[in-house]
């Protein structure tokens, strides 16, 4: 399966294949002139797929080199940077050259910003191996660094090159870190397609799902892919996809990235966001308990559990959509129908 993200001169195509992974220089040969290439990479997915990798393309003539960080999100930080950008000049990577991002959110994301930074720019490709990253953050350009303060807060649009997502990678996930990508399909679900939404909710179990795993993951890049086009810069339609975030991001931070993982945090987000809205009257009664009752069925946390209210509006004052005390909120009309409201962080003060 192959889709393409047009957006003139950073168009992309996005290849979906079981066993890419495995000849990596089959993708790279008609797109690339440049013979050096950076794997950036965390201890846990390099220590299963890194070496072969490494030794594959330097057998097709590439001179690699891998850089590995510690694998959590605390690694996605400004202070990642500047052993990274050092290992990268002894490495003597030109622009003509290529980055590799290997691993989910975290690298793609601290990857893609080391990439539209080192040399004011280099390509890189993204490989992701969550099922998070592959429905979700490796697609659309968005990079960057989480700061003290917040989650994104440091970062730029910068497109990969190309984007080669492998399903078979994720038999090697924790089922708590497949979940956690499950939460990024349900929302795609939410905001844009009840089909999804109706499909996940009628799954057996999570062997009939995989059976599926291509197909939904080709639904939910091609949605990012249309919003994207619309929307490079995250102005309008793309805020859509921020449905759950905001509070989300918030959980992620309260607990300094230890206690819940991203997808975690946006299924809280999305529920208590929705709950909060219907006790406002924004919503028909029932959407919320559908949201409530799809994070149950995959074993998603969704109720807030003794955090500090006021701490957590205190996040959302620094979030990226706070705008001139104005916080562009996503809501859901129905199951597959999302617009922005526009709001403040007091929205949150009864959940």
């Amino acid at each position: 399966m192959e889709l393409k993200v047009n957006l003139e001169e950073n168009s992309y195509p996005i290849i979906i294949e079981k066993g890419s992974i495995k000849n990596i220089s089959k993708y790279l040969k008609d797109k690339f002139k440049g013979k050096r290439i950076a794997i950036i990479s965390d201890n846990i997915v390099y220590g299963i797929y890194g070496d072969s990798i490494k030794k594959g393309l330097e057998a097709d003539g590439y001179t690699v080199k891998a850089i590995v960080i510690p694998a959590g999100e605390k690694s996605k930080s400004f202070s990642t940077l500047p052993a990274v950008y050092n290992e990268l000049l002894e490495f003597k990577l030109t622009r003509t050259d290529i980055i590799l991002a290997l691993g989910g959110g975290v690298v793609g994301d601290l990857a893609g910003f080391v990439a539209s930074t080192y040399l004011r720019g280099v390509s890189f490709i993204q490989i992701p191996t969550t099922l998070l990253a592959q429905v979700d953050s490796s697609v659309g350009g968005k990079v960057g660094v989480d700061l003290e303060k917040g989650k994104n807060l440091v970062g730029s649009f910068y497109h990969p090159k190309l984007v080669i997502i492998d399903p078979e990678v994720l038999n090697t996930l924790s089922e708590r870190i497949f979940k956690d990508g499950l939460a990024e399909v349900i929302k795609y679900g939410c905001i844009k397609d009840k089909d999804l939404f109706d499909k996940l909710k009628a799954y057996k179990d999570k062997k009939a799902l995989i059976e599926d795993i291509e197909e939904i993951i080709y639904t939910c890049c091609d949605i990012k892919r249309k919003v994207v086009e619309e929307d490079e810069k995250d102005t309008g339609e793309r805020m859509l996809l921020n449905f759950g975030h905001t509070l989300g991001h918030a959980i992620e931070q309260y607990y300094k990235y230890e206690r819940y993982t991203h997808g975690e945090g946006v299924a809280i987000g999305m529920y208590q966001i929705m709950k909060s809205a219907y006790s406002k009257g924004l919503v028909a009664e029932g959407v919320a308990e559908e949201i409530k009752d799809i994070l149950i069925k995959y074993d998603l946390p969704y109720s807030l559990d003794g955090e500090n209210i006021d701490e957590l509006i205190n996040v959302i004052k620094l979030d990226k959509k706070n705008i001139n005390n104005s916080l562009s909120l996503i809501l859901l009309k129905e199951i597959g129908e999302s617009y922005i409201y526009l709001s403040d962080e007091n929205f949150f003060s009864d959940i």
